[in-house]
């Protein structure tokens, strides 16, 4: 979403490294070109107006003129604004403590991903040994209430029956009311949703407010409508007191403008960020990592996190285990692959990196990591057994037959093999640094051979 602002980011911290010594003249010129990015950004203009101000301010200081590396402290300041921007410094966290159950509200307009949201935040909320019930309580929108049963099912999470015919009030008191005997200690509110904000709505809401007293009232926005989603919280905040914000399709390639103003506008924090499609793709919002990643500095720790919540530490070990009988196969690395999907697309994790995401740019013709991944695991499936752990044997009649049963070339396989080997020689090093250098290296995804 965030890759056009970058670029432009990058374009004027680039015109102030040219400058041996900075002046309050080209930062006045730098903060010019930071205006226009954010504005072309969609940003709300008076949140520009004083992000500029609050940047110009703290980079015409003494400390960062006399500095030996200037740029770099203006650098630091725009990195520092942008994650005060977006709320760097506040609790965040859902507040959920409170005699269970706990009521979650989530609302917003039809379109926002409500539903949807609803099953990953109760996915995200059972990995955190809670114990959730999913509420239907939007009669309106045609098959409302079968989506968020299809969801329950898939996710093996329960969802309240209800019915088209009931009132939503009546739904969630009764919800509430089956939670309280059963031992579910959250429930999650999916509420109607109109193309336009009325009176109507609000008024329903007001009252399932009334009823249950949420511990927390979340707007679900999507990122890609702009300065609407800022208007829309707005709007939704003044009738029911939001407590935060949920950002759906952050992972789109809209401009960001949602992202970088709903908290400076509204007052109310950014909890939670939908990035991507499938229902495990659902975070806690944290501002100072989308700032480093809006800067091109990666997020080193986001990527720790993702590794560590598709790795196993039983799994790693294992693996460590088998590494040392069985030396590093086609085999082994295939289940690296699986372990990697399970970490988001390679989009995601590359956004990650410092500078991986910039230097793929400038690969120009490179295959997408995504496709490449693919031919990759295709190639190894196409393997025997007796190959994948020894490929040695690869003789040229084999390589032809695997070839023709991934839809490859032989090129790509002989290029799969001869980075294999190099990638055996790496993991040799590691397996001499003992235990915690193989446990880095699975956790890290390294022994890729790319």
């Amino acid at each position: 979403m965030f890759d056009n602002l970058s670029e432009k980011f990058d374009a004027v911290f680039k015109k102030l490294r040219g400058h041996g010594r900075l002046t309050e003249e080209n930062i006045q010129l730098a903060m010019r070109e930071v205006r226009l990015a954010l504005l072309e950004a969609d940003v709300n203009f008076k949140v520009v107006k004083d992000f500029v101000a609050a940047v110009r301010e703290r980079a015409v200081g003494q400390d960062v003129l006399q500095s030996l590396t200037p740029a770099q402290q203006v650098i630091k300041i725009v990195r520092d604004e942008l994650g005060t921007l977006m709320g760097a410094g506040e609790d965040n966290h859902l507040d959920l403590a409170a005699r269970p159950p706990v009521s979650i509200l989530l609302c917003g307009l039809q379109g926002a991903g409500k539903t949807t949201t609803c099953g990953k935040l109760a996915l995200k909320l059972r990995r955190e040994k809670r114990n959730p019930l999913l509420v239907p309580a939007d009669i309106y929108r045609p098959a409302a209430i079968e989506q968020l049963k299809i969801l329950g099912r898939q996710l093996d999470i329960a969802v309240f029956d209800s019915s088209a015919d009931q009132d939503p009030v009546d739904i969630c008191r009764q919800a509430h009311a089956f939670a309280d005997r059963q031992g579910y200690d959250t429930l999650i509110l999916d509420t109607a949703g109109r193309l336009h904000i009325d009176d109507e709505l609000m008024q329903e809401l007001e009252r399932i407010k009334s009823a249950l007293e949420p511990r927390e009232i979340l707007l679900v926005a999507d990122a890609m409508t702009g300065q609407d989603a800022v208007n829309v919280a707005s709007s939704f905040d003044e009738r029911l007191g939001l407590t935060g914000v949920v950002l759906t399709k952050l992972d789109g390639d809209a401009r960001g403008g949602a992202a970088l103003s709903i908290r400076a506008v509204t007052g109310k924090p950014i909890k939670l960020a939908g990035v991507g499609e499938k229902l495990d793709a659902l975070e806690t919002f944290h501002p100072e990592r989308l700032a480093q990643r809006i800067l091109g500095m990666g997020d080193v720790l986001s990527l720790i996190e993702k590794a560590e919540a598709a790795i196993d530490e039983d799994q790693a070990v294992a693996l460590e285990q088998q590494l040392r009988q069985d030396g590093f196969t086609l085999e082994t690395f295939r289940d690296q692959l699986k372990t990697i999907k399970k970490m988001g697309s390679m989009d995601s994790i590359l956004s990650m990196i410092p500078g991986a995401g910039k230097a793929l740019k400038q690969m120009k013709g490179a295959q997408v990591p995504e496709d490449e991944l693919k031919k990759i695991e295709a190639i190894i499936n196409s393997m025997t057994r007796q190959e994948r752990r020894n490929h040695k044997i690869l003789n040229g009649s084999r390589r032809l037959r695997i070839a023709n049963g991934s839809g490859t070339r032989v090129q790509d396989v002989n290029q799969l093999l001869k980075r294999f080997t190099e990638a055996q020689k790496m993991m040799k090093k590691m397996q001499k640094m003992g235990p915690k250098g193989m446990r880095n290296m699975m956790g890290g995804g390294g022994g890729l051979p790319f």
